[in-house]
């Protein structure tokens, strides 16, 4: 797929802000989506947002059951209060909100040895768990290709080796990785 503009990166990052906006300081969510365009397009995405440079959420589809408009604004509100690891943000929180968009290209199957770290998310399937990482956690995280598995083995709520069973899937996966900072700071 080919890469978004940069008014297309702005658009689909003010959505999710509008989104998280409305959700955390009037409790209610947007009640129409851009559908325009790309906002169109039925793709996974992933909505990462950071409070003071901390994660405080990240929420994703894998598989789009309904328009990128649509699944931006859901999972950004998500992200900002369902997120089950992290407290709900508040209406404070926001000044100080920094948006991370990676929007998911198809997942292909992908033997462990062909793994790109920091190119590569990786999705792993065991019998009826699963459990995703995005390309980006492994260049965060510093880690080996190895450990990128087992930790994504590890989110699915299976053994670290798991992977290693005959009927484990690994799937892997690209992102267009975009980001915007708190209104104030657009660095």
């Amino acid at each position: 797929m080919p890469s978004l503009s940069e008014a297309d990166r702005c658009a689909a990052l003010q959505l999710a802000r509008t989104a998280v906006t409305e959700a955390v300081s009037h409790r209610k969510p947007l009640d129409s989506f851009p559908r325009e365009g790309f906002f169109s397009e039925r793709r996974g995405v992933f909505v990462t947002l950071h409070v003071r440079n901390r994660l405080q959420g990240c929420i994703g589809v894998i598989e789009a059951k309904e328009s990128l408009g649509e699944s931006i604004a859901r999972c950004a509100v998500s992200a900002a209060l369902e997120d089950p690891r992290f407290a709900p943000m508040k209406a404070e929180q926001l000044s100080e909100l920094s948006i991370e968009i990676s929007l998911l290209s198809a997942m292909e199957p992908i033997a462990p040895e062909s793994i790109e770290l920091g190119r590569h998310g990786l999705l792993v399937h065991l019998g009826g768990q699963r459990g995703l990482l995005l390309p980006q956690v492994a260049v965060e995280h510093r880690l080996t290709r190895d450990l990128f598995i087992e930790e994504t083995c590890r989110k699915a709520g299976l053994p670290r080796e798991a992977w290693r069973d005959p009927e484990a899937r690994l799937f892997g996966f690209t992102c267009e990785v975009f980001s915007g900072g708190a209104p104030h700071d657009r660095t």
